[in-house]
């Protein structure tokens, strides 16, 4: 078992983070499934199938693309200069930095580029990405990043979470630089940014009247993001 960080545990995670606890808390049991997953169990202690994780890898890179892509539909949806520069920042950081960080890291484990980006998308990857650009395009800005935050905020908890675990195998685990990298102050931080500027914007946004359609939101991409775990195993 992973150990599960609390919702206290999780604004002190993210020290703005109050309203995106009380969603995590409303889904409680999807958070769970999300971040306890059968497939972070193998990253922990090493007995994840290399093929389930080659599979997730060249979907994560397809799946980044179209991040890239919601970020970008962020900054159309913008009402303010902060919200233009911060959605064209994170398409930017994506585009310039983190793909070429996630092909480089791919290569390690034997993936090329160009055979990820000819890959067929599976469906998981299908339903998750198009589910965020559907509420993107359908609703305002605070409807997109809800959708985005099980990812950029699930991904901190899951490698705190293992990193922090003294049942987390780290003696020839395979997967430790994996959880190295989202355990590590860079990807922590941009955790914590994400998560500072959804609370501005949900105060902006009205937020609180809106409660449970957008823990709905979340409800729903925290599922699609542990079908996307269960995807890599069913590959292997």
């Amino acid at each position: 078992m992973v150990a599960v960080l609390s919702p206290n545990t999780l604004v002190r995670l993210f020290p703005e983070a109050g309203f995106l606890a009380r969603l995590r808390e409303a889904n409680g049991d999807d958070w769970r499934r999300y971040i306890d997953h059968e497939f972070v169990q193998g990253l922990a202690d090493g007995s994840l199938p290399e093929p389930a994780f080659r599979h997730y890898l060249i979907q994560d890179y397809l799946f980044l693309i179209h991040f890239a892509r919601a970020y970008a539909l962020a900054a159309y949806k913008g009402e303010t200069l902060e919200d233009i520069k911060s959605a064209m920042a994170a398409a930017s950081a994506l585009v310039d930095t983190e793909m070429g960080l996630h092909v480089d890291f791919c290569a390690g484990w034997g993936l090329g580029e160009a055979e990820m980006a000819s890959a067929p998308e599976d469906n998981a990857t299908l339903a998750y990405t198009r589910y965020v650009l559907e509420r993107g395009m359908a609703g305002d800005l605070l409807d997109l990043h809800i959708a985005l935050a099980p990812c950029v905020l699930g991904y901190a908890e899951i490698g705190l979470a293992l990193s922090t675990d003294p049942e987390t195998n780290r003696d020839n685990n395979p997967y430790t630089p994996w959880i190295d990298m989202y355990a590590g102050e860079e990807y922590q931080q941009v955790a914590r940014d994400a998560a500072a500027y959804i609370e501005r914007l949900a105060v902006r946004r009205g937020a609180e009247a809106r409660f449970d359609g957008l823990a709905r939101t979340f409800g729903e991409a925290t599922r699609l993001e542990a079908i996307f775990w269960q995807q890599g195993l069913d590959a292997a």
